[in-house]
């Protein structure tokens, strides 16, 4: 469980958009929250494969199998 507090110009927006759309103020809350949990997932994955770049490999050493994460 989750508590939130709004300001409440924000909380009107919120109240006023599950008023026109028919769904809840939760389900909104629920998307805003998934959606931003998606793109800072994202950014922190990127982040790191910059800081910790995986080891390249040729196409050849693709071919015969060779691991490429040691």
């Amino acid at each position: 469980m989750l508590a939130v507090r709004l300001p409440p110009d924000i909380e009107k927006r919120l109240e006023r958009l599950a008023r026109q759309t028919g769904r809840t103020k939760t389900f909104y809350a629920r998307e805003a929250i998934l959606r931003y949990l998606e793109e800072l997932e994202d950014a922190y994955i990127a982040l790191d494969r910059l800081e910790n770049p995986a080891r390249r490999g040729t196409l050849e050493e693709l071919e015969r199998g060779r691991d490429l994460e040691g």
